[in-house]
């Protein structure tokens, strides 16, 4: 496959799809219905702000989106209170399926969002994006509209952090560029097409959705890539410029912890498609903590759990109407 052609010929600019108006048209002419999921922990600075202007822009002023929900992995500040007075739908992700044992991260929410909305087509934003844009979510519902043979979009965008109030110019994906583009050149080299494969804004069909797994916890973008690489090819992925993402930059001990939980679902899918051979690996994350003149070490388990694919739960075919895809 020619990476470049592809490129070419499945990456835009959201300023391609200005006119919502052409959009809003197209998406009631094939019946389809849409959902925004928003993954919160303690997002009260920034949700209430993403929640008004999605309700304004897309909901009222052009009807894009059916429903804007919350699913809150049980914030310990205001996020729910003011979701839900903005609007939202509001839910905590372990009164969604609540016979499961619950677990907590944003894969989770991602999981359980696709049981508890209904849309056709699920589009997942982040909560903590301080410069919010209606493009966020129409820059990646409208390769799915236009092109029906499309199933997964991704966004990218420059990310200059947010540091003590400041903005600086250039910075962030730092993970995706040490960690997982270096892992995809070397498993998955056409996954290395995708400009940034760790995102957390994508638009996904319902169909793709219910039969991939979904880790809990950080490797659930990873695990996303890898599994839809695995069952519709390249040609299902699209990915839009959203020009930039402002947002809080984590510290570097963070991202060791989400690089490990990355690591683990990785190697995960390269055992199953028999990438590589070992025998298992680590789940403690070894870490050093520096005071004066001395060096301990700080032991982290972290254990990248999965749900199943949706389609197996009986809960969710009863409400949908779906037969198990055996398979």
């Amino acid at each position: 496959m020619n990476l470049q052609n592809w490129i070419n010929d499945n990456t835009y600019h959201h300023s391609q799809f200005w006119d919502l108006k052409k959009l809003v048209e197209e998406k009631e002419r094939q019946n389809l219905k849409i959902s925004l999921c928003l993954p919160t922990l303690n997002e009260e600075k920034t949700i209430g702000k993403e929640i008004i202007l999605f309700q304004s822009e897309l909901v009222k002023r052009y009807p894009l989106l059916d429903e804007i929900a919350v699913i809150d992995s049980g914030s310990q500040d205001k996020t729910l209170e003011v979701a839900k007075n903005y609007g939202a739908d509001t839910y905590l992700s372990s009164d969604i399926l609540p016979h499961l044992e619950p677990k907590r991260g944003k894969g989770e929410n991602l999981w359980k969002a696709i049981y508890q909305l209904t849309g056709d087509i699920i589009v997942y934003v982040d909560a903590d994006i301080s410069n919010i844009h209606p493009r966020f979510v129409y820059g990646l519902i409208a390769p799915l509209i236009y092109r029906p043979e499309v199933k997964y979009v991704k966004a990218f965008y420059d990310r200059p952090l947010a540091i003590s109030g400041n903005v600086r110019v250039s910075g962030g994906g730092r993970v995706t560029e040490i960690l997982v583009r270096p892992l995809f050149s070397l498993f998955f080299p056409e996954l290395t097409a995708m400009i940034q494969p760790l995102s957390g804004e994508y638009a996904v069909r319902r169909d793709v959705l219910e039969q991939i797994a979904f880790p809990v916890g950080y490797g659930v973008e990873t695990s996303h890539l890898i599994d839809v690489y695995h069952k519709f090819g390249m040609e299902a992925f699209a990915q839009t410029d959203l020009d930039k993402r402002v947002h809080e930059n984590k510290p570097t001990v963070d991202l060791g912890k989400m690089s490990f939980g990355i690591l683990q679902t990785f190697l995960k899918r390269t055992d199953a498609l028999d990438k590589i051979h070992h025998t298992g690996h680590e789940t403690l994350l070894r870490q050093f903590q520096v005071t004066k003149t001395q060096y301990e070490q700080n032991l982290i388990e972290i254990i990248e759990d999965e749900r199943p694919p949706m389609i197996e739960i009986p809960e969710y075919r009863e409400k949908f109407h779906k037969n198990k895809v055996s398979g």
